[in-house]
């Protein structure tokens, strides 16, 4: 018996997502449960599963599709083998007549031999990013071994891949080496890829933050001495009893909730004319994914220690890399933390994410000369940036929360004593 597989509830306000990749081909076995295709949303990526054990014997949409939630996406035969023979009136993907090229350099015959044995066989399921690399590395995608959810390929495996690839290379011996044959005179090429929904979403956030906010940023900078003394002196005490590592997030989610308890407006937004306070302090903070920075929330964060910070954030930085957040744990936030310093940035204007009016930036931390008691000493230092919608928040507000945080982070003690 045939059974369709349609568009899900994606979340609250979401009615329609992108294809993004095709986890099952049509005469794959499939599970019940077993993801069958990603689809992209303006958040996150959703798996959808078969609700059926069988094979999947037709795709009804092409990766790319605009899909909403009911349309139909795929069919399974119930409790076929997977010898079963697919539908031939699954859509071809979409592409643009290819114009004359000139004769392929060594580098395009080995992209060009990835590509036919990416397509050839159908069990190694990739992103396009991950496709991207395979093209551009021209490795055997069939020959690595997939560290994401489910042995996916990732962009790092591929990367290791190349680097391994062209490390033994190296090694043969230079009469054994081929020389490259040099590009053809005026060769350049060009990639022209559709952005995913997500960062669509994004551009439009973003942009429409500066439209609509009157943002202004202010910065000081923190003597990290006492936070990095701390982390020293306790963190395998902490490691042993809360199994987890004591990173510097948690100091400044909790110095974060100091200053946003003092200072409410940092803690609001505006809502048509009205204003909306929250008695509550839940941070977005900001992790890298595959496709892009997501903010997931970490609630109540006022009410939790260090420990529950560490670990919620910890465990949504691994969710983040596996692609399993969901839309719930990114909805909500009313202050958002971005750590650029991860990336080696000094100093940077962070942008805040509506409709919350304020976003604290860290930054890189790195000795300086500064003046103490009258003496130049060598300190750790971290410049921080509070972004803020002038709207809402006056300049004296500001200064005053990104104060207190500096204070809190220069003696940790203050975090304990609530002051």
């Amino acid at each position: 018996m045939a059974t369709q597989i349609t568009v899900p509830a994606l979340g609250e306000s979401v009615t329609e997502a992108t294809v993004g990749e095709w986890l099952k081909q049509p005469g794959d076995a499939v599970a019940v449960d077993e993801p069958i295709v990603s689809l992209e949303t303006d958040k996150v990526a959703v798996d959808v599963p078969s609700s059926v054990a069988g094979v999947l014997t037709e795709h009804s949409v092409a990766v790319g599709d605009t899909v909403e939630v009911g349309a139909l996406i795929a069919t399974v035969e119930e409790g076929a083998s997977a010898s079963a023979k697919p539908k031939e009136s699954a859509p071809a993907p979409r592409s643009a007549p290819a114009p004359s090229a000139p004769t392929p350099s060594p580098k395009a015959n080995a992209r060009s031999s990835a590509a036919k044995e990416a397509t050839a066989d159908s069990s190694v399921t990739m992103s396009p990013a991950v496709r991207r690399a395979v093209l551009e590395h021209g490795v055997d995608p069939t020959t690595i071994k997939g560290s994401g959810k489910d042995g996916r390929l990732t962009k790092e495996d591929v990367l290791a891949a190349a680097k391994n690839k062209s490390a033994g290379a190296d090694e043969k011996p230079s009469s054994e080496a081929a020389a490259p044959a040099p590009a053809a005179a005026g060769e350049r090429g060009t990639e022209r890829v559709k952005m995913t929904r997500m960062r669509q979403t994004i551009a439009k956030r973003l942009k429409s933050a500066q439209e609509d906010a009157a943002l202004l940023t202010t910065f000081n900078d923190v003597d990290m001495s006492a936070v990095i003394e701390a982390r020293t002196k306790y963190k395998d005490l902490f490691a042993k009893k809360h199994d987890i590592r004591l990173g510097f997030m948690g100091f400044f989610a909790k110095a974060a909730c100091l200053a946003l308890k003092d200072v409410p407006s940092v803690n609001a937004y505006i809502e048509g004319d009205e204003i909306v306070y929250h008695d509550f302090v839940d941070i977005s903070v900001a992790v890298s994914a595959p496709n892009g920075l997501v903010v997931p929330v970490v609630r109540d964060c006022n009410a939790k220690g260090f420990a529950q910070i560490e670990k919620d954030i910890a465990d949504f930085g691994k969710r983040a890399k596996d692609g399993d957040l969901t839309m719930e744990d990114m909805s909500g936030g009313t202050f958002t933390i971005s750590n650029g310093g991860v990336f080696g940035s000094l100093m940077s204007t962070p942008i805040i994410n509506p409709p919350q009016s304020a976003v604290l930036g860290l930054h890189r931390i790195e000795d300086r000369p500064v003046a103490i008691n009258g003496e130049v000493v060598i300190r750790p230092m971290m410049y921080i940036a509070l972004s803020y919608d002038h709207r809402l928040i006056d300049g004296r507000e500001a200064v005053t929360a990104l104060k207190i945080i500096k204070d809190a982070i220069e003696d940790p003690t203050r975090m304990l004593i609530d002051l």
